[in-house]
């Protein structure tokens, strides 16, 4: 089947993940473009239907992010969200002023089109998420007035001739209850497109993709036993078995037993037909940190030495022609689309291959799909849930979640009551796939009693938080008696603690890390 695509057009919209993956949810591929695509590049990539995201700016601005206006004569749908669809609104002759009363958050939402093609079968009077000082104050020529809301007199206008749509609010956050189907009506009945995109047809085309690309060369995978790198490492081992070699690099800062059941999965005997190296550079890692305690220098120091002891490796091997990386689409997203995205943080593994190695070209077999689509894909191409369900784990790995000097005996600490906090989070039947659960060690020390002597020793942080997207999140709601079981647990199995502490901090303030 012919894979259709919906294009998203980026004017610095904080949503636009978000509306991806509702598109996505279509079974329908789309991508995230710069509101700066050429009309000869968006022609070229025939899209089904065009996206407008929402943005900061505002559109009467000399500065705003704009696009050419002959995007509405394109042939494809289009619908703009918030800024968006002010934009269309102001370049198809209507007029955007700044609203005499702002509205941010839940909305009254009250349609007056109920036979649009977005809100058919949408109650009359239902709720939606707003985040506007701007509003639509004209209409442009051909297009009616479909919603309103008690403070934005143009909440929904559409050109239904030209199959031109506009929402003033936020059809892809959670707080438009009927969003996703708003969406969908313009996905699959204006947009006309199928479900073309699932995960059997991905697999047979990147393996072909794979195939081609590679050619009888051998590809180099760093393979760091989460998610998106496991995945990609079953993926590529599909499409080049034998030609591919994974390098497994033991730094020491894994979570208990994580290290074994990598090899378990991908060394000799495991599932998968591939090359497996484990290099242990445990000794390497820990001698680099050796009196460090600035976290960021932490940061660089875990990272540069990875660099080099793969940079080694690869040396020793010779004759590798590609190196391959687990990049999702998140990473390209966050890292800045152009125009007017801004950059969120950049990813190390975003923007080509690394200097320090020398390759022929870059693999990136995920680089299309979202967090959740490749968990899908892991399940597809046989890894175990151990594996797929990973929970997030930051690059440099423990030492983020060891405030102060990393050391291996402070490892041990975390490693074990880490261990503890998951055995109990799953004996409590706790859902951990909406966040991320873990133990960390922080830098206080005090004085404690444990029979009948005097202690010093370290106090353990537990962190849970829950999230949809990883900006923003907030402290799970444990049980009590969960709490006091680990807490229990931890002081008596694990020397060196005679304290535990439960985080309860949000991001913001905080970050979902300790450093």
């Amino acid at each position: 089947m012919e894979r259709e695509m919906i294009v998203i057009l980026d004017f610095g919209g904080q949503y636009k993940q978000l509306i991806a993956r509702r598109v996505r949810a279509c079974r329908v591929y789309c991508e995230i473009r710069p509101c700066t695509t050429s009309m000869e590049e968006l022609r070229a990539l025939s899209p089904k239907g065009v996206i407008l995201t929402g943005g900061p700016g505002s559109v009467y601005e000399p500065d705003a992010p704009t696009c050419d206006p002959a995007l509405f004569s394109l042939g494809a749908p289009i619908l703009g969200i918030c800024y968006g669809a002010q934009l269309m609104a102001h370049l198809l002759g209507g007029q955007v002023e700044s609203a005499q009363t702002s509205e941010y958050g839940h909305t009254q939402l009250l349609i007056d089109g109920p036979d649009s093609a977005l809100f058919r079968g949408t109650p009359g009077d239902t709720a939606c998420w707003m985040s506007h000082r701007d509003r639509i104050s004209a209409l442009p020529a051909g297009f009616r007035i479909t919603a309103h809301t008690p403070a934005c007199p143009v909440a929904a206008m559409e050109d239904s001739v030209r199959r031109l749509y506009a929402l003033q609010f936020h059809p892809e956050v959670r707080h438009t209850p009927e969003g996703d189907d708003m969406l969908r009506r313009f996905v699959r009945d204006v947009c006309g497109c199928g479900e073309s995109w699932v995960m059997e047809s991905y697999i047979e085309e990147q393996v072909e993709a794979i195939r081609a690309r590679v050619g009888e060369g051998r590809v180099l995978l760093a393979l760091s036993g989460g998610v998106d790198s496991s995945v990609a490492a079953a993926l590529l081992s599909r499409a080049i078995g034998q030609q591919l070699i994974c390098v497994f690099v033991d730094h020491g800062l894994l979570r208990k037993g994580e290290a074994d059941r990598v090899k378990e999965v991908f060394g000799p005997g495991g599932s998968f037909d591939l090359t497996f190296r484990p290099v242990d550079a445990r000794d390497r890692f820990f001698k680099a940190l050796q009196g460090v305690t600035d976290p960021e220098q932490k940061r660089r120091i875990i990272g540069e030495q990875f660099i080099r002891t793969f940079e080694a490796e690869a040396k020793n091997l010779g004759n590798v022609s590609y190196l391959a990386q687990g990049t999702i689409y998140p990473d390209v997203v966050e890292s800045g689309t152009g125009g007017a995205g801004a950059v969120i943080k950049s990813h190390h593994n975003v923007g080509g291959l690394p200097k320090e190695l020398s390759f022929t070209g870059l693999v990136e077999p995920l680089r299309s799909l979202f967090k959740d689509e490749v968990r899908d894909l892991g399940r597809k191409l046989g890894l175990p849930e151990s594996i797929v369900c990973r929970q997030p784990f930051p690059g440099p790995g423990l030492g983020v979640r060891i405030v102060g000097e990393v050391t291996e005996d402070k490892v041990r600490i975390v490693q074990e009551a880490d261990a503890i906090f998951q055995e109990e989070l799953a004996r409590f039947g706790v859902d951990t796939g909406s966040g991320q659960f873990f133990a960390a060690l922080s830098n206080l020390r005090s004085v404690g009693v444990m029979g009948d002597g005097r202690t010093y020793d370290y106090a353990v942080v537990l962190r849970a938080v829950r999230t949809e997207d990883f900006m923003t999140a907030a402290a799970a709601r444990l049980p009590y008696e969960l709490l006091d079981v680990c807490m229990n647990r931890i002081i008596n199995e694990v020397s060196g603690v005679n304290r535990v502490l439960y985080d309860l901090t949000s991001k913001p303030p905080a970050t979902i890390e300790l450093e």
